[in-house]
């Protein structure tokens, strides 16, 4: 796939991460059944619907989700991917989904846990082992997250899949925790194949840590480097392997690491987006010896290395900050380390 210099607009940022990659249109291809996605409604989920839809067009696509954003479950459908609208809270709402061969779990709930951890955990737990119960005769892939391990030290190359998960702090990060056990637990019992994706930061123009970094370097606004170091992955590789997984499924479900190689200081990115900017970054706080990382080797050893190198997604979110490109408005709170969100 040719990568652009830049995107002249969202049609066309969403056009190429919704490219399929020849490897992603024979695996589904060799998949049997439909794909039905759970949670359709996210950051990543209609970029990932579509993409579903293009590489394997003689499947049905269903989205699922409560469509309380206006106009998207239009695009959706104009993309090809039937939609249904499911209050995933409400067990019997799943039970009247249809009992498609593939699932994506992509439901979950993380800011605005804070005051109202009771849904969390609601959203997080509850849900996910309602949906392995009326689903246990496919194969499920689940969105997971790295908050579920603890912190490992920087220079680690980051947690691998054996590593404990046992979360530092805060209602969000142990309610997935809850979301993987439930999953595993099903899976155990049903013998339903599953995998939890553990992603750490999918990159997309309109969100994610390079456009929190890109847009505090431009506004001259402070960066605390705490929290100094990151996983990252372009959002339409982390799409493709998350559909790629549905076929590499276990029984029981396993987790699987997914993320780009490299550990990466948020220093060097903000000094980066500095260069593009002309602009000295402004730092606060000291890096710690310990973050939030992944090992994402297995994913490698099963998918290849990510399509979109570093630099080009660094160069790509400068020219996208630079001319004021859309943004979701939504932090993703990466330098957090108290667990709250």
């Amino acid at each position: 796939m040719k990568l652009p210099e830049r995107f002249t607009d969202v049609a066309h940022l969403e056009d190429l991460m919704t490219t399929p990659a020849r490897e992603l249109e024979a695996e589904l291809g060799r998949l049997p059944g439909d794909i039905l996605i759970l949670g359709v409604g996210g950051k990543m989920g209609p970029t990932l619907a579509r993409l579903a839809k293009r590489a394997a067009p003689g499947k049905r696509v269903i989205g699922v989700a409560r469509f309380s954003e206006p106009g998207l479950r239009d695009k959706l459908e104009a993309w090809g991917v039937e939609c249904i609208a499911c209050d995933l809270l409400e067990r019997e709402q799943i039970e009247g989904l249809p009992r498609s061969e593939n699932v994506v779990f992509m439901a979950g709930r993380k800011f605005g846990s804070s005051g109202r951890e009771d849904l969390t955990w609601a959203m997080n737990v509850m849900v996910p082992a309602q949906v392995a119960e009326v689903f246990r005769a496919a194969r499920i892939v689940a969105f997971s997250t790295a908050c579920v391990y603890p912190y490992v030290d920087v220079a680690s190359g980051g947690a691998t899949e054996a590593e404990p998960a046992i979360p530092p702090a805060g209602d969000y990060a142990n309610s997935c925790v809850g979301r993987e056990r439930m999953f595993e637990y099903f899976s155990r019992k049903h013998g339903t194949r599953g995998r939890f994706l553990r992603l750490e930061y999918a990159i997309d123009m309109r969100y994610g840590v390079l456009h929190d970094v890109a847009r505090k370097v431009l506004a001259g606004a402070s960066i605390d480097l705490t929290m100094g170091h990151v996983n990252l992955i372009w959002q339409g590789d982390a799409n493709s392997m998350a559909l790629r997984a549905l076929g590499h499924c276990t029984a029981p479900a396993s987790a699987l690491n997914l993320s780009g190689a490299q550990t990466l200081s948020v220093r060097a990115l903000a000094e980066a987006f500095g260069r593009h900017f002309n602009k000295a970054p402004v730092f606060i706080g000291k890096e710690a010896g310990t973050a939030w990382l992944v090992n994402s080797a297995e994913a490698q050893r099963l998918f290849g290395r990510p399509q979109v190198p570093l630099e080009t997604m660094i160069a790509w979110q400068a020219d996208w900050i630079a001319r004021g490109g859309a943004s979701l408005g939504k932090e993703t709170h990466f330098d957090s380390r108290d667990g709250k969100y």
